[in-house]
């Protein structure tokens, strides 16, 4: 990332915070692809997503995952599921925990929402295990 960019101490601290979720290669390059066009974008995200939200002292990063994967398989926003069940693992949620999430998701948002989230789901685990 460019030192052009301003980085406040909302976004260092954001930025902790979502390197700390989501793992600091998937970060990095999120924001080395960052381009004078994007980087307003990645700025919002970082300082109000993952700095005001994220940081807030209301919920701990185990609820607030599970709140993610119910949205984001209701919303049908895979991409971002998938960036988010390795974030749910990574905030000490079990497959298991994950599964049930997904089951709640079946009986609120619709068997389509929640099967294609149990396919995103399968293939996080299977990325996942082929790196350990």
């Amino acid at each position: 990332m460019s030192s052009r960019f301003p980085r406040s101490e909302k976004f260092e601290k954001g930025l902790a915070t979502r390197r700390a979720v989501l793992g600091s290669e998937y970060v990095d390059k999120s924001l080395a692809q960052a381009d004078d066009f994007g980087w307003p974008l990645q700025q919002l995200v970082t300082e109000y997503c993952w700095d005001e939200i994220w940081n807030r002292p209301g919920l701990d990063r185990r609820s607030r995952s599970i709140l993610n994967l119910g949205m984001l398989a209701a919303l049908d926003r895979q991409h971002e599921l998938k960036i988010h069940i390795r974030g749910a693992i990574n905030n000490g949620l079990t497959k298991d925990e994950i599964r049930e999430a997904l089951l709640q998701v079946l009986i609120y948002c619709g068997a389509p929402a929640a099967i294609d989230a149990f396919r995103t789901a399968k293939e996080v685990f299977a990325e996942m295990e082929q790196k350990a």
